[in-house]
């Protein structure tokens, strides 16, 4: 008797062979162990030498609940690939850390994290377990430290006047050992996963810096808030959501500038980008050329291997794009399987160099129906292209549009897996 699919899938997850860390580079899988192990380990230390109280346990679980409606609420478009993403969590681990013994600052992220990833955003489950474990050790830290100053500097509860000062800047000092020892160790499994990727490029531009800046101040603010009655957590609930919605913003505007599925400009965005970029040519006479990309029988693929299937064909032909087109190249979806791009700087003969440099590379993939590739099916795609050049001519995206999509239907029709160039000045009936 075959095992269902939806139970063929749960034993494939609980075979470490098919576990997403087993495809990473050997240094990077080393990383990803050790942290979680030292994390494990002074983690089942600092507990055998913490003394439990009641007390201490309602103000862990309070703090820890106005941490989990934080989580609840936070937007899935706070979680994009390929950087760090600062949902602001570590707001509630520092009060923890800083009013309880280090064991529970430990702890805290373990029930964030694993809410998160239930509720707002399945990420890969090895790189939770990391982020888990890198908090856990940096705010672990900086709750020792904190517990190491001498009363009179900082202590258990903020007191008044000068004390109150230096009770805060101990509570700073400890964030700053929390928040960057935290970031570094994910950077650090950043850097493994792709060399190329820069610290600065990462830690050192204007949003991340303004991201750590009001994480840092935020967390500060409560933790002092905290200090003078923990019963005041629940209204830091609502400030915490309010900032967060504020730092997301540029974020926001520029998901509205793309395709959800694909990652390129979406249609209108496309079509404003482009019409600024054609005045400017036509402006300062300089060439410029359009390509309307389409995959032959797209629809064939669907019905063949599913939409998931499909869905995958489409980011394969999505990458491609990218790795084939210059970094000022404006690639767009046009809905379906068709694709804009506006080539700047670009003769005709040179966009139909690049298109027909796609359509090869295009015919060339070999694409795996599912991610382990099981069945051994895999998707062949081709593409047809239409080309339309503008050299200096007075003529409106409309024009152009309507040139490529003549180009685009004549090698549709002509067999398709071809490239056809029209002149934008040519005549479209």
């Amino acid at each position: 008797m075959k095992a269902s699919s939806v139970t063929r899938r749960v034993l494939t997850s609980l075979d470490i062979r098919y576990w997403a860390s087993w495809r990473t580079p050997w240094r990077l899988r080393l990383y990803v162990l050790i942290v979680p192990l030292v994390a494990l380990g002074l983690a089942c230390y600092a507990g055998s030498q913490t003394v439990w109280r009641t007390s201490d346990l309602a103000r862990f679980l309070l703090l820890l609940a106005c941490g989990m409606v934080s989580v609840a609420a936070t937007p899935r478009t706070a979680y994009v690939p390929g950087g760090m993403t600062r949902d602001f969590l570590t707001v509630w681990v520092l009060p923890v850390a800083i009013l309880l013994p280090p064991v529970y600052a430990m702890l805290t992220p373990i029930p964030l994290q694993v809410l998160t990833q239930l509720r707002v955003h399945r990420g890969v489950v090895y790189r939770r377990v990391f982020t888990v474990a890198a908090i856990a050790i940096a705010y672990g830290a900086a709750s020792v430290v904190f517990h190491a100053f001498p009363h009179s500097f900082a202590g258990p509860s903020i007191g008044t006047g000068t004390h109150a000062l230096t009770w805060t800047v101990a509570v700073a000092l400890c964030e700053i050992i929390g928040g960057r020892g935290h970031q570094l160790l994910v950077v650090g499994g950043i850097k493994l996963t792709d060399p190329t990727v820069r610290f600065r490029d990462l830690e050192l531009n204007r949003e991340a810096l303004q991201g750590d800046f009001a994480e840092f101040d935020l967390g500060v603010l409560i933790t002092v808030v905290v200090g003078v009655n923990v019963a005041l957590a629940v209204f830091a609930v609502p400030t915490v959501l309010l900032v967060r919605r504020f730092m997301m913003h540029a974020q926001l505007l520029a998901l509205a500038r793309v395709d959800t599925k694909t990652g390129l400009l979406n249609a209108s965005t496309w079509e404003r980008e482009a019409a600024t970029e054609i005045a400017r040519a036509i402006r300062t006479r300089s060439p410029l050329a359009l390509a309307l990309v389409d995959i032959d029988h797209f629809k064939l693929v669907n019905d063949t291997h599913g939409h998931l299937a499909g869905d995958k064909a489409l980011r394969a032909v999505t990458d491609a794009l990218r790795n084939q087109l210059r970094a000022y190249d404006l690639a767009g979806r046009f809905g379906g399987e068709e694709f804009a791009i506006l080539l700047p700087q670009a003769r005709e003969i040179d966009a139909l160099n690049v298109a027909e440099r796609l359509r090869a590379h295009v015919a060339a993939m070999s694409i795996p129906v599912d991610d382990k590739n099981e069945s051994g099916q895999v998707i062949r795609l081709t593409i047809s292209v239409g080309v339309a050049a503008l050299n200096g001519e007075s003529r409106e995206l409309t024009d152009m549009l309507a040139a490529a999509d003549a180009a685009l239907y004549h090698a549709k029709e002509t067999g398709r897996n071809k490239t056809h160039v029209i002149s934008a000045s040519a005549p479209t009936a």
